[in-house]
């Protein structure tokens, strides 16, 4: 039976795959969570959309980032200050709803840069062959 470590090698996912859909996921629940604000409820599909949008891009750039700087610390800052960013971006476009936006984005970024950097799998370099 192989163990934890080895299991865990099997089954790692590509740092930058792994922000993607973990983005994806969190970013449709950080949408659906708008659902308690009863003025905005009427337009819930396409807040899920756009956070899931929203969680996609950050995914993505804290994957790349995980892939270059091999920190836990660091990949939880900078999922921090990504997903903060993106979300301050929406909730200046919609002139409020501020603290209903940027709070789940920035915990968003947080859980992915912190995965990414724990659960994501470095790029594997293949020994050079010679003939």
């Amino acid at each position: 039976m192989p163990s934890h470590k080895a299991a865990r090698e099997i089954f790692a996912m590509n740092k930058v795959l792994l922000g993607l859909l973990l983005g994806a996921v969190l970013g449709a629940i950080d949408g659906a969570s708008s659902w308690f604000t009863p003025a905005v409820r009427s337009q819930l599909a396409g807040i899920i959309i756009g956070s899931t949008v929203k969680g996609i891009i950050a995914g993505v750039a804290v994957g790349f980032f995980a892939r270059k700087v091999q920190s836990l610390l660091l990949g939880i800052l900078f999922g921090l200050a990504v997903g903060f960013v993106l979300a301050f971006i929406v909730a200046r476009l919609q002139h409020g709803y501020y603290f209903e936006i940027i709070l789940p984005g920035s915990i968003v970024g947080i859980i992915v840069g912190y995965a990414t950097q724990r659960y994501g799998a470095s790029p594997s370099t293949a020994p050079a062959t010679t003939r």
